[in-house]
């Protein structure tokens, strides 16, 4: 499998550096959502590390980049490094099949396709905020229901939570790159959201420690899952603290 990765990977460099295009400017059309009076700004030539350096500290000093960064920190906290990583043997805890558990968890990764495209289209109308709520909000009602509704077999409950978490797994991340770019400016807040991404790994590799060590001191999950799911009601109420303008 790693060598079939490894592969696709070196065969997407080529297209990748063929037909991707950095700028809007380069495939000759303007931004998406600028007006007829847009004009691009100059573009100053800088080291590419240096300025990732210098966004992150620029952006430190600013709140609102917090409420983000610890925003994905539990965004990640909660998708890849606790359910990614245990849900398989959590399910297994209750008696389900391994091979029954992966393929719900095989599901959750199709309907995070549409989740995601589905939030990309509602982050054009809805306030990105908002929208960040209610994602984290729901996930954290979700995680607190997952200890009730894993059994030995598939129920309705079960499946109702997996059809939700897809949804709600990438949904969170068209609402934060929006952000970075309201909060931080177009040509900063692209950068800006690297070092976020860099929170949402740091979460998710917090999470599958903690969540390991959870269960083997305690002979359960539930409490892993119990903490997450506050931390996303917590994180919730903190996205609403997010000023959607540029500082």
């Amino acid at each position: 499998v790693s060598i079939t990765v490894a592969c696709g990977a070196f065969i997407m460099v080529p297209l990748i550096a063929i037909f991707l295009k950095e700028r809007p400017s380069s495939a000759g059309v303007k931004p998406y959502g600028a007006d007829e009076s847009w004009q691009e700004p100059i573009q100053i030539k800088r080291n590419a590390a240096s300025e990732a350096i210098d966004s992150l500290i620029q952006a430190s000093k600013v709140k609102n980049f917090w409420y983000l960064a610890g925003s994905f920190f539990v965004c990640g906290l909660s998708t890849s490094g606790l359910i990614g990583t245990h849900f398989i043997p959590a399910a297994h805890d209750h008696g389900m099949a391994q091979v029954t558990a992966a393929s719900l968890l095989a599901m959750v990764g199709v309907f995070d396709v549409i989740g995601t495209l589905f939030s990309g289209w509602l982050t054009d109308r809805i306030d990105p905020r908002k929208l960040l709520f209610f994602y984290y909000f729901l996930r954290g009602l979700s995680l607190f229901l997952l200890p009730s509704i894993l059994f030995s077999d598939i129920k309705v409950s079960t499946l109702v939570f997996v059809i939700f978490y897809g949804l709600d797994w990438v949904a969170t991340v068209p609402p934060t790159i929006m952000l970075c770019r309201q909060v931080l400016g177009p040509e900063r807040g692209t950068v800006v959201y690297g070092w976020v991404f860099a929170a949402h790994q740091i979460g998710g590799g917090i999470a599958a420690l903690g969540a390991a060590i959870v269960r083997e001191n305690m002979g359960s999950y539930a409490a892993a899952f119990y903490v997450s799911g506050i931390m996303c009601v917590i994180t919730s109420y903190f996205v609403l603290q997010i000023k959607a303008t540029k500082e």
